[in-house]
């Protein structure tokens, strides 16, 4: 029996030793292509669900905490890769992943929130050890949150809320308005147009929700073709980063800028100038580096089964709800001649913050980005 014992003690032994010696630290490095990186180095990836430069900000926040949080002493590398802007896309990447063994944990935007096929491929992953988080867009929460262990971005819904609120002091009467986005069926989309039309009230009408599946052009001409189909619209709403350029390069073209106010989501550097420019009453800022931030953070954790860790970020977790890591909303408004104010939005969590749009490019500053 004692013979037995010391047998399967050198056993464990031996077992741990090849598990360690699997995480040892190797060189970090960004690149992500196929196969096992150099000394067994197992890779943190986030995957977006298109190509924007919302997603350079996240990449910052990624590399911040690659180097923060000391990734190569842990055996570990974090990159982020582009998708092409299509749910098959998203589903080739994720088989691949499926494939690879290097690879210890994944974070996904996911394109469209009902899709079966990316839910059943993120399980799949899971199954394989793999740790599967989603972050700036979930799967359907109802149907497919087994799919994957926390969600990490924007309370959507509550963001929608604040730009409509936003809405509601700009035109206290009412009006209608459309809202323009890339893809109508992503979970973000959904939350966000449901919550603006919460926020703005029962005096406004939507007109329309249109979406552009990330062609530019077309995003312009849903621009053009509201103002034409509607003529009595007083307010447009950009509910994706790239939207908000769109909206106001073609309200400029029309000279239509006194007939509408124009709200939008997110801070791309042309936005940022087209409210300091006067075209843009407000914008719903998310913060996709503390996305990438916090998304790699918990990876890791997950990755080293430090559930100390785990729970510090999602101290409810096992609770309705508790799966949820949010990384908060500002509302940016002119610094002048407007009706809004950075105080009308400031919540008891810290999870909305009000800035003028001078404090917000200070922020930018401090973590130096040029988007947000």
């Amino acid at each position: 029996m004692r013979v037995t014992r010391l047998l399967s003690a050198a056993l464990s032994l031996g077992l741990l030793a090849v598990l360690v010696a699997g995480c040892n630290s190797g060189p970090t490095g960004k690149s992500s292509g196929p196969g096992p990186a150099a000394g067994g180095t197992k890779r943190i990836l986030i995957l977006t669900n298109g190509e924007s430069p919302f997603w350079d900000a996240c990449r910052q926040g990624l590399e911040t905490a690659e180097k923060d949080l000391n990734l190569s002493q842990a055996g570990l590398t974090a990159a982020l890769e582009v998708n092409n802007g299509t749910e098959e896309g998203q589903l080739e990447r994720l088989r691949q992943y499926a494939s690879q063994s290097d690879i210890a944990a994944i974070g996904v935007s996911v394109t469209k929130e009902d899709n079966a096929a990316i839910a059943d491929q993120l399980r799949q992953l899971k199954q394989k050890g793999i740790h599967v988080l989603t972050i700036d867009s979930d799967v359907n929460r109802a149907k497919f949150r087994d799919a994957r262990t926390a969600y990490v971005g924007t309370d959507n819904i509550q963001a929608g809320r604040e730009l409509g609120k936003c809405a509601k002091m700009l035109r206290p009467n009412g009006g209608e308005y459309v809202s323009f986005v890339g893809f109508t069926t992503a979970q973000n989309a959904k939350e966000r147009v449901q919550g603006f039309a919460e926020g703005a009230g029962d005096k406004f009408v939507s007109k329309d929700n249109m979406g552009d599946e990330l062609d530019r052009v077309r995003a312009k001409e849903n621009v053009r073709n509201a103002l034409i189909n509607h003529p009595k619209l007083n307010l447009l709403v950009g509910i994706w980063s790239y939207n908000a350029p769109a909206i106001v390069n073609v309200v400029e073209e029309e000279k239509k800028r006194d007939k509408v106010a124009i709200v939008t989501f997110d801070a791309e550097p042309q936005a940022i100038e087209r409210m300091s420019d006067g075209w843009i009453d407000a914008m719903a800022v998310q913060n996709p580096y503390m996305m990438g931030y916090e998304s790699v953070r918990l990876m890791k954790a997950l990755a080293q089964m430090d559930q100390k860790a785990v729970k510090e970020m999602l101290p409810k977790m096992g609770d309705a709800g508790g799966d949820l890591f949010d990384t908060g909303i500002r509302i940016v408004v002119p610094d002048t001649n407007s009706p809004l104010k950075p105080e009308m939005f400031e919540t008891k969590d810290k999870n909305v913050k009000g800035y003028t749009l001078t404090q917000f490019k200070e922020w930018l500053e401090k973590y130096n980005l040029k988007q947000s």
